[in-house]
């Protein structure tokens, strides 16, 4: 009997120490984690805030192995939706990227793969969710995604921008993008000019505040050579040229989209690492990071507190996964240092009663 306690004991304390490490990885880490992320700074008319996130890279049918996707794919709703009830934005940008696998789907796995997209970053009504479109998401489905996602629009003091198409290769859907751009210049421009009045064209409300420009490409830049911090990347990797209309958009199209706006501040993806650079000594811009644990130890994104008259950001981090392997090594290797530990004491338990019936059978 007693023997029959102390291995359902050891069993129990085995099951406890695996529910809790699967707990604490799998769920509660992100709440010490995103709890950090507050706005410094906010601005005392603030009217909206933002959660801004970029490159979640869903993986599709054709590279993604089945356990890497179930993997990433959990990881990233579990952030996003504790940031959701944490933080209570009113509003979520994804910054292009959405997916893995756009240019290579079939129309079968395209619709899948759309399915478990808003599943994941599922929200309730009074959270509204505002989508670019990134380099990775178009590929051979070029017309069908641009014509839903590409439109330049201006959003409170939001100015949405479909990049991808800015390479001024003479293409229908970038002309047809380059004319909506200049459109809005024009409209936005002018809403600046009639004295802190909200200027209405047609339909459209347009603040008189210079716009938050939202894109997928970074502005044109030399490099990450003048980034820092824990989100930047890899020194090694900071020196490394950019190319234009691959990594960034061209010195063209990035001079036109300053001049066209005068933003006062831009928020991009695309990179994968975090970066903030001064263009012309005046237009601020920040590269958000890859928000998906395949692309970088440490995602994060944006909380921003934006109003007609200022605006606030904060950088949040996601819990690292070397952090969570770090817990689940540790769990196993307690529960292999328990386990060795009961077998060892069995095993000594064994002999002893072992040497106590040989004693009595000697004395017999």
């Amino acid at each position: 009997m007693p023997r029959f306690g102390v291995r359902w004991t050891v069993a129990l304390l085995l099951m406890l120490l695996l529910a809790g490490a699967f707990l604490f990885c799998e769920y509660l880490i992100y709440f010490p984690t995103i709890l950090q992320c507050g706005i410094d700074g906010r601005p005392a008319d603030a009217a909206l805030r933002a959660m801004v996130l970029s490159d979640t890279h869903l993986l599709g049918a054709v590279g993604g192995h089945w356990f890497d996707k179930l993997r990433r794919e959990w990881q990233m709703e579990r952030a996003f939706q504790t940031a959701l009830w944490l933080l209570r934005p009113e509003i979520v940008f994804i910054l292009g990227d959405i997916f893995d696998e756009g240019k290579w789907s079939s129309q079968k796995h395209w619709e899948d793969d759309v399915r478990r997209f808003h599943r994941m970053f599922r929200h309730s009504a009074d959270t509204e969710l505002v989508v670019l479109v990134g380099n990775h998401d178009i590929g051979f489905h070029y017309e069908r995604v641009l014509l839903a996602l590409s439109l330049s629009i201006s959003l409170s003091s939001f100015l949405l921008v479909n990049s991808v198409a800015l390479h001024g290769d003479g293409c229908p859907i970038c002309q047809s993008v380059e004319k909506e751009l200049i459109k809005l210049s024009r409209d936005l421009n002018c809403s600046l000019q009639v004295g802190g009045r909200v200027w209405k064209f047609g339909s459209q409300l347009y603040p008189p505040t210079a716009p938050v420009m939202l894109q997928h490409y970074p502005l044109y830049r030399v490099s990450d050579a003048g980034c820092t911090g824990q989100d930047a990347a890899p020194p090694e990797e900071r020196h490394l040229l950019f190319r234009e209309k691959y990594d960034v958009l061209s010195k063209e199209a990035s001079q036109r989209l300053l001049q066209w706006f005068k933003p006062r501040l831009v928020l991009s993806g695309h990179t994968h690492s975090g970066c903030e650079v001064v263009h012309d000594n005046k237009y601020p811009e920040v590269s958000v990071p890859s928000f998906s644990w395949r692309n970088r130890n440490n995602p994060s994104f944006i909380l921003a507190s934006v109003s007609p008259g200022g605006h606030a950001l904060s950088k949040c981090f996601l819990p690292e996964e070397s952090t969570v392997i770090s817990v689940y090594c540790s769990a196993g290797a307690c529960l292999l240092l328990l386990a060795l530990a009961h077998c060892l004491w069995m095993k000594g338990l064994l002999q002893c009663l072992s040497l106590c019936l040989l004693g009595k059978h000697k004395s017999l």
